[in-house]
This record gives structure tokens, sequence and C-alpha cells, in this order.
């Protein structure tokens, strides 16, 4: 009994992949009305693995000799990846049903991806990590091209597909050089052979960056992010709306844990890295949208830019940068699933319509979501005192902490850029003569822009509960800081 108890901390993951096992067979013996059925009982599974994680929060676990370790920063990573999952999937089934794609097969590719997000956030070894990102990606590979009538989502899983595999390789000849050099696949011992070793050998050097190579990949930061435009487009919009919130959420996580707890020693390394990137993406990301007319498009730069904002917090090697780091996945989350709510509803004439014009004179066909989305846009153009603000303000102050003034000035001027392109959505929403009216907007979409852009709106009159389990997490990951 005792074995068995030592393993509850797993509880979570074992519930996702006995139920997407099992989902699977259901709707292969259900054809007719399986879909429906998969699609609720997926919801209620991963209700219940983000019950057992809140359940659990405040106690840390380490199996499998260290390969596998659940404290309160992976929880709190779950339960957003999982939260973003089920919101995501509770939008998508107006979506589904109307393009002819909703398939069980979908709901039980989205669990088993968010399997290997869970498994990728707990990762204490070289070995985990690889595991948990290949079970997430070949998930992912199929539902980018889960419309097979649709040539354009068919080229972009074909394009994720196979740029996916050079970056995982890229990952592999990292993760390789390492062991190499190191001698261990273990995160902790990893760390202890680099502070032993006194300076750093080059092969090891080599070898992280390598596998910053291969995790850049998975959060689409520059120059790894030519993937993001074209697959946001071509994807179907709800698969669009789950890869721009869940994976990079997940693979940012592994990311900060993997420097942090591998890597400490090298951190005049891997800084550099990671300041040049977040650079790189915020400049991207916020010249890149000026000249989009697609929304899903304009919505993939934009998630390129958020991640440079996110990597600034990283960058500055302290906790407080975590815990903006934290913060900021948070409020991105919402902002991000409430812009795809309305994005999801845009249908017109029986068809999906996918332009920024589309959207001209929305505020007189359909006023509160049209001041929901310029809420929200305000938002992530990091206008006072919404909530992205302050997310952006959490990691601008831990890079002024860590003596990083041109990161963080180049950020806000970044954002001053990236502001254009947010306007330009209200000012057409509100200021622009209006095109035929939208179809009726689906009750759940309503309930998730409504929701998100409450959030965003009042996020400042009680930030603490945000702030203290970022506090928290970043503190489980790095005690001793």
């Amino acid at each position: 009994m005792s074995q068995v108890s030592e393993y509850l901390p797993l509880l979570p993951e074992i519930i996702v992949v006995i139920g997407a096992l099992v989902l699977l067979l259901v709707g292969v013996f259900n054809e007719e009305r399986g879909a429906k059925m998969v699609w609720g009982l997926t919801m209620l599974v991963i209700a219940a693995a983000v019950g057992f994680l809140i359940k659990d929060w405040g106690t840390n676990t380490i199996l499998f000799n260290g390969s596998f370790i659940i404290d309160d920063y992976a929880r709190l990573l779950k339960i957003m990846v999982l939260l973003g999952g089920l919101v995501t999937l509770y939008m998508s089934i107006t979506y589904l049903s109307e393009t002819g794609i909703f398939k069980s097969e979908y709901s039980v590719l989205i669990l088993f991806s968010l399997l290997g997000m869970m498994m990728m956030i707990s990762a204490g070894d070289l070995i985990a990590l690889y595991l948990g990102l290949e079970v997430q990606s070949l998930a992912l590979y199929v539902v980018a091209s889960f419309r097979r009538d649709s040539v354009r989502s068919s080229e972009s899983g074909l394009k994720y597909f196979v740029l996916g595999s050079l970056s995982s390789g890229m990952l592999l000849y990292g993760c390789s050089m390492i062991y190499g050099f190191t001698g261990t696949i273990y995160f902790n011992e990893i760390a202890t052979a680099s502070l032993v070793a006194g300076a750093p050998s080059l092969g090891l050097i080599i070898g992280l960056v390598f596998l910053l190579a291969g995790l850049a990949f998975k959060i689409s930061a520059v120059p790894f992010h030519m993937w993001t435009p074209d697959v946001y487009e071509g994807a179907p919009t709800a698969v669009t709306a789950f890869f721009a919130a869940c994976p990079k959420i997940a693979a940012m996580g592994l990311l900060i844990r993997v420097i942090y707890s591998a890597f400490p020693e090298l951190i005049d390394q891997w800084q550099q890295i990671i300041v040049f990137i977040a650079i790189a993406s915020m400049i991207l990301g916020a010249f890149g949208a000026i000249g989009q007319t697609n929304i899903k498009r304009l919505m993939a730069y934009s998630s390129i830019s958020h991640m440079g904002f996110a990597l600034v917090g990283l960058a500055a090697g302290n906790r407080e940068g975590i815990e903006g780091a934290l913060i900021y996945l948070m409020i991105y989350l919402v902002m991000t699933v409430g812009t795809f709510a309305l994005i999801l509803s845009m249908r017109r004439n029986e068809e999906m319509v996918e332009n920024i014009d589309d959207l001209k004179g929305l505020s007189q066909t359909n006023l509160t979501a049209a001041f929901m989305l310029g809420v929200l846009m305000f938002s992530l153009a990091g206008i006072p005192p919404l909530a992205g603000f302050f997310a952006k303000f959490y990691v601008f102050m831990a890079a002024v902490k860590a003596n990083l003034f041109p990161l963080a000035v180049i950020g806000i001027l970044s954002s001053v850029v990236g502001a254009f392109y947010y306007l330009r959505i209200i000012k057409i929403m509100f200021f622009d003569e209006a095109k035929e009216e939208f179809t009726q907007m689906p009750s759940q979409l309503k309930l998730v822009l409504g929701a998100s852009g409450l959030f965003v709106l009042f996020y400042v009159v009680y930030p603490n509960p945000i702030i203290e389990v970022a506090r928290v997490a970043a503190r489980a990951l790095l005690p001793t800081i």
C-alpha cells in the first residue's frame, strides 16, 4: 500500500492518460453520437485533473530518482495549461460542428497533447524533457491539419511537422552534448557537474545553445518563429486558439525549469542568449504585425512579441523575474482565450471570416462584444490600468533590478510600437462604417469573452491572489535565491 501511495501525486497525469485511452475507445464504438459525448467527458477528465492539482497544493514530491518533479511551480503551470485546454475545448464545439470536423479524435488528441505538456513541466532530466515534448508535439501536428478538406490546414500541419522535427533534432543534439560533457542527464547533477568543473567547457556551452534553440522553437521565439504565422493562419481556428495558449505556456515553464535547475552556474552564458531572443522577439513581433490583414496572423505575431516580454523576466536571473514571468503567462492566457472567443464568432453567411476589416463597425452591431474586445486589445497593448499593463510592469521591474536597463527600454519601446496594431483594431470596430452583422455569437463564446474582459478590467482591484500563487511557485523552484 505504501508503494501505491508514493505515486498518488501522479494522479492528475494518470487521470489524463487513462481518460484519453478510454475515450478513444468510446469514440470508436460510438461513431454516431460519440463526438459530443467524448467532448463532454474530456472536459470532465481535465476538470478532475485540475481538482487533484489544487488539492495537493503545498506539497513537493520527486519521483523516479529525480526524473519527475512535482512542486507548486509545476502545479501552477499544469493548472494553467489544463484550464487553457478546457476553455479552448469548451469554445470550439460550435466551430467544429459548423465546419464538419467535430470528431471524437479531436478531443482525445487535445488530451494527449495536454499529457505531454504536464510531462514537460515536471521533467527533471533530459529524457523526460524530450518524451514530454514529443508526446505534446505529435498530437499537435495532427490537430494542426485536422481539417483534411482544407489545403491551408494540411499545409500548416506539414510545415509544423517538418520544422518541429528539425527543432527536435537540435534539442536532441544539445542533450547529447550536455550528457557527454557532464556524464549525467539529471538537472540537479548537471548543475553540480558544471559547478565542480570550474570554468564551463566549450562543449557544455554548445550543448546548452542547441538545447535553448530547440526550446525557443516551441515558444516561437525569434529566430525560430518562422512556423508560427503560417500555422496559426492555416490551422482550424479552434486549434489556433489552443496553440496560442497552452503549448507556449508549457514550453516556457520547461525553459525556466531547465535553465534555473540545470544551469544556474552558467547564468553569464544563457543570460546573453535569453536577452538576445527576448529583444529579437519583441521587435519582430511589434513590427511584423503592422502589415497583417488576417487576424489570426496578427495574433501569431502578437504571441511572438508576448513571449519576448515573458523572456524579459526570465533573463533577469532572479526570483522576481520568475514571479513576473509567471504572472505574465497567467494574464496572457486570459487575454488570448478572450480574444479568440471573438475570433471564433466571426461568422457571416455560413462562412468563417478572418480579415481584420471584417470587424468594421462591430460596435454598431454588437456593442458589448466590441467593448470587451476593445478592453482586451488595450490590455494586450499594455495600457494602464488593465491587467496587461501590470504584466509588463512586473517583468520590466525585474529586468531593472537585474541592471538590464537596455532590455527594459527596448521592451517599453517595442510595446509602444505594438500598441499601433491593437489600437487599429479598436479604431476599425468603433469608427469605421459597419459591415453586415456577424451570425449570433454562441453562448459559450459570450461567456468566455465576458469573463476574460472582466478579469482584465478589474485585475487592478484585487491582484493579490495572482501575485501570491506566482510567488509561491517561484519559491518552490528557487528556494535558496
